[in-house]
């Protein structure tokens, strides 16, 4: 169709406020769906997402909503910014009142930790009427809420609709690029945050820049031969929503994963921290590579500090103590 889209955004938290934001900014009529009825209200009201984008004023035409048939209702594209783990019931629900052939771009990064399936697995399952997209990227939600500069990935197994879907969300701010490797772009989003959190405890350990740079560096390796496996591309994994991702996330204390990281290194309390997409996705992944024979040190590391079988200083030790090997192998 031609002329502005009917856009849903599913999730009121940071990133599906920013989403929103630049859905308007590129011309379209945006209306977010809200879990709570206080937020959707502080949101329509008072222009303000006090709770996630604290201090940024919000376009006076964003309207948020806690009845999301209301926000699905003529809807041309759904944008699906709900944590991970929610994903599942979030799309189960909408599935009574969404209408089939309109596309739904999956916004939130990770797998599902119960059954080892990508988000677009998910959605295949809980929308088969529904084509299926996902938008992945190095992206803070406040720089895009703030109009910054950013570059991400829209990705489909239809090209023609990545390329579409591409052109339709990409605002003054916001550049989107488009895939048709929509396996390779969901890898790299998924991982770069457990990968975040190994170079998070590496800095809050005091271990030095050097040993986060390999950290990042050998993290990388990991992605790539997972990402392989599933069938990726290896340019998508070089791209935006691979190395671009994994470096953003693994540098600044902006990231939730990487904040994380940190608090484990220091020996804080991780207690009331904002949720981190890698705590849930590093045991599923470390066991999925272990299923396909795939070797995830790194990984493997994470998932045993996050369960409590690793300190950070043993976990640092073991990885210094494995046998040398060439680097490109």
């Amino acid at each position: 169709m031609n002329g502005p889209w009917t856009i849903a955004v599913l999730g009121a938290g940071a990133w599906g406020t920013a989403l929103a934001l630049t859905a308007l900014r590129a011309g379209h009529r945006a209306t977010l769906w809200a879990r709570r009825a206080d937020l959707a209200h502080d949101i329509t009201h008072t222009h303000e997402n006090r709770r996630y984008l604290p201090g940024i004023a919000l376009n006076p035409r964003l309207a948020a909503l806690d009845d999301m048939a209301a926000v699905l209702s003529g809807a041309d594209c759904v944008l699906a910014a709900v944590p991970a783990q929610n994903l599942r019931d979030v799309l189960a629900t909408a599935s009574a009142t969404l209408a089939r052939d309109v596309p739904v771009v999956l916004c939130a990064k990770g797998i599902e930790r119960g059954t080892g399936r990508l988000m677009s697995q998910v959605a295949a399952e809980t929308l088969p009427g529904n084509p299926i997209a996902a938008l992945s990227g190095p992206s803070f939600a406040s720089d895009v809420a703030s109009g910054l500069p950013t570059a991400v990935t829209v990705a489909s197994q239809d090209g023609a609709l990545a390329a579409e879907l591409a052109a339709r969300l990409s605002a003054p701010n916001l550049r989107c690029y488009s895939s048709d490797d929509l396996i390779g772009v969901e890898i790299g989003g998924a991982l770069k945050n457990v990968l975040a959190i190994a170079a998070g405890a590496t800095s809050g350990a005091g271990l030095g820049a050097s040993a986060v740079a390999a950290m990042i560096t050998r993290g990388f390796v990991e992605l790539r031969r997972v990402g392989v496996a599933f069938g990726a591309r290896p340019e998508t994994l070089m791209g935006l929503s691979g190395l671009g991702d994994l470096i953003l996330t693994c540098s600044s204390a902006q990231s939730r994963n990487f904040s994380y990281g940190l608090a484990l290194g220091r020996g804080e309390s991780v207690e009331g921290l904002p949720l981190a997409e890698g705590v849930f996705t590093a045991g599923i992944a470390a066991q999925i590579a272990r299923e396909k024979g795939i070797e995830t040190p790194i990984i493997d590391a994470v998932t045993g500090i996050l369960e409590g079988r690793l300190t950070v200083e043993a976990a640092m030790q073991a990885l210094l103590a494995r046998p040398l090997k060439n680097e490109a192998s």
